[in-house]
Order: structure tokens, then C-alpha cells, then sequence
């Protein structure tokens, strides 16, 4: 089997902190997740990796290089807009040929792997395995139509949703998929959705076999939903102290402190993760919190966030909390009068002050 990721969006909706971002390379538990993604795959078995980019292709290629760092085999696929993701699919058709493969949005974050997954679909008769899980708010995806255990009905993003099993950016195809995505059409959204391929395929009489997931399943795309991954994520690593923790400092729960790493005086409260060569002084980080490699954090409070690398944190009166701080961000407190408030904020910025 071959693997294929699709990377080529845009991440409008994690603006401004994906203005100058992939938001595949966003960190996760100070990890990428497009690397949490490839991870996943390759423990799966699969190491013919393609990666569909887009505008930011140049980014991706730089921090994930030809993928001998997870010892499998990078193939980038450019594709010239993001018409959809079955548009993706038929872009890829070169790479995957007519072998079977898996395909994961670069995105989505999934709990336990899919290495059961593969090892299902590969052994079955399925011209395709799709991954649901029951979701509050089904308006927000594809979803499908269950009858006695077989998939009858895909509707993307549908005002009155008929169920609420979404599709959570998992699929399993054979080559069958390339007749489907060449003879569907655009959708309202001037996209060709892979919902509608997979309906093509279901209503051609090949073989679509649903699984439900019942573990957590995260979609990255929103500030929101990144923290909740963050938070899941850091709920299940297992700590570890490679950077120094002087005797004044406490670490309470599940903390980890990563290489080069320097907490003084501090108290950190986890599941947290602190990142390589950052600096936590006369501090207190709580529970939640990923901050990422030359990170400097001193007399401050800040709990359930994530903070990018090379930022400054000093001298905060108040605790920072459920926040997404970018990359060479600085946040200080001015010893000069008039005390006010003085920023420059990018596009769809929002900022809550007491």
C-alpha cells in the first residue's frame, strides 16, 4: 500500500497565526502534525509516502525533506489549486498507480493510530474503508447513512443532517477511485468532494466499508479545536525530564522538559511539555500547555495554550489562558507611564483584556 497526505490548504480559519504558517506544521504537544500524521502512517507499515501541497508546498518540502528522518520515501505532488479533495485524489493518480492506498488529511489528528486500519482494509475485499465517528455538530462535515451495517448515502456538509456520523479524513481506496473521481462533477462549492466520489462508488456496487471510530478524533483546523488536540495529545505522553529543573522549581503531574530546556524557580503543573532550549523563570505554567523550542517565559502565568517558538513572555500581571501564540511573538509589560494598552495585531486578531 501506499500513503497519501493532503496538505494544500491554507488553514484560513487559524488566521493570523497560518498568514506566515502551513497549518500542517502547526505543533501539536510540540509536534507538527503533519509529522504526527506521517508517524502514524509509517507505523502502519506503509513507507511510499505522496504529500498533495499546495501554496505553501515550499515550506512543507523544508521541514519534512525527502522523509528519511521516519525512514520512508517522500513524493510531493503539487496541485495547481484546492479544488476539493477528490481533485487531490485524481492529481495523485500518477503516484499511487494501481496500488492501494490510504489517505489522511495533514490536519486531523486521530487517537491510537491506524495501524489496525491498514491491516483490515488490506486483508478484506473492500474497494474502500472509510473512518466515521459520531459528532455534535454533523453540519460541519461529510457524513454518512448507515443501513444494517453498509453505507448507502454520503452528503457533504449537509444543512439537515441525516446522521451524525462524520468522516474524520481516513480513507481507504483501491484503484476504483480514479474511475469515480474522473466522472463526478463540481459541487455548489465548485469543488469535487470525495463525497460524492465515494457515493459513486456505492451507487456502481463496489464494496464501502464503514468504521467507526470511538476514540477521540481531532480536526486541527480552528483555534479551538487545535487546543483541544493540544490537550489530548499532551494527555497521553509519557514525561520525561531532558533539560535542567533547578531545586527551587515543582513539577506536578505530567511534565515534560525537553532537551536544553531551562526551568528556574517555577512551577509547572502538567500534562505540559516544554520545549528545547526554552527558559521558564519565576514562573508558572499549568496544565495543557505545549510551549516550543527558545521560548522564554518569566514572572508570568499561562495555562491550556500554545505558544510557537523564539516568543517572549515577560512579566505578565495577569495569567495568559486558552491562547494560541505564534511564532517571535513578544508579550511584556512596559515600566513606562501612561500605563495603556499598545498593539499591533494581524488580520483577525482577537484579543480579551481585564
Amino acid at each position: 500500500m501506499k500513503g497519501l497526505i493532503l496538505s494544500g490548504g491554507k488553514g484560513i480559519r487559524l488566521y493570523p497565526l497560518t498568514y506566515t504558517c502551513a497549518k500542517q506544521l502547526v505543533p501539536v504537544a510540540n509536534k507538527p502534525v503533519l509529522f504526527r500524521v506521517i508517524e502514524a502512517i509509517k507505523e502502519a507499515g506503509i513507507d511510499d509516502i505522496g504529500i498533495v501541497v499546495g501554496d505553501t508546498a515550499a515550506e512543507i518540502k523544508n521541514a519534512v525533506g525527502d522523509g528519511s528522518r521516519w525512514d520512508v520515501k517522500i513524493t510531493y505532488i503539487q496541485q495547481e489549486s484546492p479544488r476539493g479533495l477528490a481533485d487531490a485524489v485524481k492529481t495523485a493518480q500518477d503516484f499511487i498507480g494501481e496500488e492501494r492506498f490510504v489517505m489522511f488529511l495533514g490536519d486531523n489528528v486521530i487517537q491510537g493510530g491506524i495501524s489496525s486500519l491498514i491491516q483490515q482494509f488490506e486483508a478484506s475485499g473492500y474497494n474502500s474503508q472509510i473512518v466515521l465517528t459520531r459528532v455534535v455538530n454533523p453540519q460541519q462535515y461529510g457524513v454518512a447513512v448507515l443501513k444494517n451495517g453498509a453505507v448507502v448515502r454520503l452528503v457533504e456538509k449537509p444543512r439537515d443532517p441525516p446522521s451524525d456520523l462524520a468522516l474524520v479524513g481516513i480513507y481507504m481506496f483501491d484503484h476504483n477511485i480514479f474511475e469515480a473521481v474522473n466522472k463526478i462533477r463540481p459541487s455548489w462549492r465548485n469543488e469535487l468532494e470525495i463525497t460524492d466520489a465515494i457515493q459513486y462508488l456505492v451507487d456502481h456496487g463496489y464494496s464501502v466499508h464503514p468504521y467507526v471510530h470511538t476514540g477521540w478524533w481531532i480536526d486541527t483546523g480552528a483555534p479551538g479545536d487545535m487546543l483541544d488536540a493540544n490537550r489530548l495529545v499532551l494527555d497521553e505522553l509519557e514525561p520525561r525530564i531532558e533539560g535542567h529543573v533547578d531545586r527551587d522549581s515543582k513539577l506536578i503531574g505530567k511534565v515534560t522538559v525537553q532537551r536544553g530546556a531551562e526551568v528556574l524557580g517555577s512551577v509547572i503543573r502538567g500534562p505540559a511539555i516544554i520545549g528545547e532550549d526554552t527558559r521558564i523563570v519565576n514562573s508558572y505554567v499549568g496544565p495543557f500547555t505545549s510551549i516550543y523550542h527558545h521560548v522564554l517565559v518569566e514572572k508570568s502565568e499561562i495555562e491550556h495554550s500554545i505558544v510557537l517558538e523564539h516568543s517572549r513572555i515577560v512579566d505578565i500581571p495577569q495569567r495568559i489562558e486558552s491562547s494560541l501564540i505564534g511564532r517571535n511573538v513578544e508579550i511584556v509589560r512596559s515600566p513606562l507611564l501612561p500605563k495603556a494598552y499598545k498593539m499591533t495585531l494581524g488580520d483577525h486578531s482577537k484579543v480579551g483584556l481585564l
